[in-house]
């Protein structure tokens, strides 16, 4: 099972980025595309899931983009990297809680490289230092293709945060690996990207 790479340097619009990850999606349907990892950046963007409501809003001047995730409002911009996926559990174990747990193994194992302790929580998906949130993971099945992604903080403005109830949290409860580490990393992708692999050929 062949999976495509892409690693885009420029910020991608996240209406761009889903256009391109849902006929990814159609395509493998058909058996007409390969899998995908989809390293990239969005712009100051606001999206809520499947399970969000206007609660979660505490700015209400923001734009919110809907989708078909599942979860609630979260955030991306400049400095957090997004891992899109399209991965077709046709052709591995049909099992959505154990792709799950392997990309937040993922997370954790690339975390690890910079010196950091997380972990999962069952309660709540996506991935912590001790009480505070580095990494989430949005996911939607459709005819067992798994597509979506994983959002990490790597040194983004956490302050935005503070416009909503991130994934129905408390927006202080948010961190990066600069929060962590007080660095800031370059030319990870090609890391991350070998860890997510490897563990997803695991399945």
């Amino acid at each position: 099972m062949s999976i495509e790479i892409k690693i885009s340097k420029r910020r991608i619009s996240y209406k761009t980025a889903m256009h391109f990850l849902n006929r990814r999606v159609q395509a493998l349907k058909e058996n007409k595309a390969n899998e995908l990892l989809w390293v990239l950046e969005h712009p100051l963007t606001f999206t809520a899931g499947i399970r969000s409501n206007n609660k979660e809003i505490l700015d209400k001047k923001i734009n919110i983009i809907n989708t078909n995730r599942g979860g609630k409002i979260t955030l991306h911009n400049p400095g957090q990297k997004i891992i899109y996926f399209a991965i077709n559990l046709n052709n591995r174990k049909k099992d959505v809680r154990r792709f799950v747990k392997v990309l937040e193994k993922s997370i954790i194992e690339f975390l690890r490289i910079y010196k950091i302790k997380s972990k999962n929580d069952k309660k709540n998906i996506g991935i912590w230092v001790k009480d505070k949130k580095i990494a989430a993971i949005g996911l939607r099945i459709s005819k067992w293709i798994a597509y979506h992604g994983i959002s990490i903080n790597i040194n983004n403005d956490l302050k935005q945060y503070y416009k909503i109830l991130p994934c129905g949290l408390s927006n202080k409860k948010i961190t990066s690996i600069y929060m962590e580490t007080g660095k800031v990393f370059k030319n990870f992708e090609k890391k991350l990207l070998e860890i997510l692999i490897k563990n997803i050929n695991q399945i």
